[in-house]
């Protein structure tokens, strides 16, 4: 099972907030879900971004992938920076080695 962190569309129409969770790729984009991690409403002035960094954490180093939306939140909450390597987070990968 391929599991993404992504945006669910709540809200009226026109006026849409999001909840970010964690779901099977296979699943429709409002349909079933694992865990909701956090809200996004983008209609506010400033948006509002709440995001439980660690179980956004623990998601990431389970192997889920971010969509793209959901990675740049993830940057603005600071959740992706605690998942990045030398603050915890998983292994580097390794660099290609330089020939000469």
């Amino acid at each position: 099972m391929a599991v993404k962190l992504r945006l669910m569309r709540m809200g009226k129409k026109k006026q849409p907030t999001y909840r970010l969770v964690a779901a099977d790729g296979r699943s429709p984009r409002d349909g079933r879900f694992i865990e909701i991690f956090g809200t996004y409403d983008p209609r506010a002035e400033p948006s509002v971004i709440k995001v439980d960094n660690d179980k956004a954490v623990a998601w990431l180093q389970k192997g889920a992938q971010p969509t793209e939306r959901v990675q740049t939140l993830l940057k603005i909450s600071g959740a992706w920076e605690q998942f990045k390597p030398g603050a915890g987070g998983a292994p580097a990968p390794a660099a290609p080695a330089a020939t000469s």
